[in-house]
């Protein structure tokens, strides 16, 4: 068994290969996201205490990309409103709802790049539009790079981005509460994404 081991952790080490932190190395062409290892979290604090806590289950997002290019290049991305998650059904159901996402006259959440701007080491902003309720509000994304590399098991080039976002619920509609501090006003957003080469 153990030389099975050993020719299983050979024949891995040599598919898998050394990631890369430089944009340039990677291939140009359209990336989608891997949503089994992507997560979207978002805070909001409670009574100006705690920050509360939870996240949205589905997603889907795109990317256009050229190396030589990388400013250019184009990110969409859609999250499913009614994939909100707290651990509370009966208030994840509140949140469904008319007062808050509205997820039934307004079922996707969307955010579209206009321009990327690069900084050193990694680190860059994608500034675009968000809409939420309905309601169109500009939005920047703070990046990080996190590397690409081949993901032999699916076959294809793969990279990996952190983010983090501010928003207002003033802005969007969101809720009621503001500005009582039973729930805060600002709502940060964690996004940690893979995407996929598309073929």
């Amino acid at each position: 068994m153990r030389w099975l081991l050993a020719l299983a952790i050979l024949f891995l080490s040599g598919c898998v290969s050394a990631p890369t932190r430089d944009p340039v190395e990677l291939p140009a062409g359209n990336w989608q996201l891997d949503p089994l290892h992507s997560s979207v979290i978002w805070r909001s604090r409670h009574f100006g205490l705690a920050w509360y806590t939870a996240r949205f289950d589905t997603m889907s997002a795109s990317l256009t990309f050229d190396p030589e290019n990388p400013e250019a290049a184009q990110l969409t991305a859609i999250i499913d409103a009614s994939s909100v998650s707290t651990g509370n059904p009966s208030f994840d159901e509140q949140l469904r709802g008319p007062n808050w996402f509205s997820a039934e006259r307004h079922p996707q959440i969307i955010f579209e790049s206009t321009s990327i701007e690069l900084g050193e080491d990694g680190a860059g902003q994608a500034i675009g539009e968000m809409t939420i309720r309905g309601t169109t509000q500009p939005a920047v994304l703070d990046i990080r790079f996190y590397g690409g590399t081949y993901n032999f098991l699916e076959n294809t080039d793969m990279i990996g981005f952190g983010a983090d976002a501010i928003l207002s619920r003033r802005e969007f509609g969101i809720g009621g509460f503001i500005p009582a501090a039973i729930a805060g006003d600002e709502v940060r957003i964690r996004i940690e994404a893979e995407f996929l080469l598309e073929e």
